[in-house]
């Protein structure tokens, strides 16, 4: 019969083990993002910077789909293959790098790096933490859901995946040489108020909820549990049964329905009152729909070439890239519906702080 390790030994074979996982991890952060966002945005800010034109598509017109189109199968499929297109790698780097979490980390770690005492610092560390995957919300959801399934709260969790849309430098940095100068002013400081009043909002309904699920303080032994390898692929496939399934389904649904959501945004120009009530429709909309990352410039430029409004640009600016029907689905179940929907509120108001900002300026 084998003699059992010694302490010491045991306590090594931990260290070698967490070290590994933690270098695994990384790797696959860096690596992926690279590949899937700081190199093509790169090239994207040096064009930008030296044309000032913006080369993206509007996502929402795609299949010759104007507003007031009634939903049809095509309008779904045209949609939904022009998004898959654009965010394919961010969804397949987002589900390594939530996996090697899961997997690889020990789960103490991320709340001891997230979690604050109070709502606000905990929204500061959550939104300085998405600045650099720099995903869409869908695309920020899977590392969303792994960090409250690894007990960070939910103020910290909800602004790590707002502020991966809303604090994006690379759009910011688009929007400085493609746009003008008031729109990314106005995304710069809604966008910040926008994830630190959701945060807050967040705490507040979910206080009741109790504490964030209970965390392991380390990782166990390697004798105690099974290979790395069988743990990444098991939280793998387990994120694209849990998520993808439902995302699939509504990005068709947004897709095919876009025609009536278009109508509700179209540029009006019979008084202040009609004005008014489109500037709110926008803000409900731009909640309602999904893009991929920087996809709001060509939607933005589109409708200023049609005469909308400053308001109604100012709230599209804020409520598109934020939230999003497949984006809320995908993380409701972690988050809790009450979270779901004072995110959604918190955001459709900030879009209507965003649209007086962008008229004052």
């Amino acid at each position: 019969m084998a003699k059992p390790l010694p302490v010491k030994a045991i306590g090594t074979l931990q260290r070698a083990d967490v070290a590994l996982g933690v270098l695994v991890a990384s790797a696959v952060f860096v690596t992926g993002l690279l590949w899937a966002k700081w190199m093509p945005y790169v090239s994207k800010a040096v064009s930008a910077g030296r044309t000032h034109h913006w080369s993206g598509r509007n996502i929402l017109t795609v299949g010759s789909v104007h507003a007031g189109d009634s939903p049809s199968w095509h309008a779904a499929a045209t949609f939904f293959h022009a998004y898959w297109s654009s965010i394919w790698p961010a969804l397949l780097v987002a589900l390594l790098i939530s996996a090697s979490v899961q997997a690889l980390l020990p789960r103490s770690w991320l709340p001891r790096a997230l979690n604050r005492c109070h709502p606000i610092s905990s929204a500061l560390a959550g939104g300085a933490a998405g600045m650099p995957s720099m995903m869409c919300t869908c695309c920020a959801a899977p590392v969303a859901v792994t960090l409250r399934r690894n007990g960070v709260t939910s103020p910290a969790a909800v602004a790590y995946w707002l502020g991966n849309p809303l604090l994006n430098p690379a759009v910011i940095v688009f929007l400085s040489f493609v746009a003008p100068w008031q729109w990314a002013l106005t995304r710069v400081v809604v966008g910040v108020a926008t994830v630190l009043a959701v945060a807050a909002s967040v705490a507040l309904v979910t206080r009741a909820d109790g504490s964030p699920p209970p965390v392991t303080a380390a990782i166990e032994s390697p004798g105690a549990r099974e290979p790395a390898g069988r743990r990444f692929g098991r939280a793998l496939l387990g994120l694209c049964v849990f998520l993808l399934p439902e995302y699939a389904i509504l990005v068709l649904l947004v897709g095919a329905c876009r025609g009536w959501l278009l109508t509700l945004a179209q540029p009006v120009h019979h008084g202040l009152l009609q004005g008014l009530v489109m500037v709110v429709l926008a803000a409900i909309v731009g909640t309602l729909l999904v893009i991929p990352t920087a996809g709001e410039i060509p939607v933005l430029q589109s409708l200023a070439l049609l005469g909308a409004s400053s308001g109604m640009l100012g709230a599209f600016l804020i409520t598109l890239p934020a939230v999003s029907i497949p984006g809320a689905a995908m993380v409701a179940r972690s988050f809790g519906w009450k979270a779901i929907a004072a995110s959604t509120g918190v955001v459709m108001a900030a879009g209507l702080l965003g649209a007086i900002m962008l008229s004052l300026l």
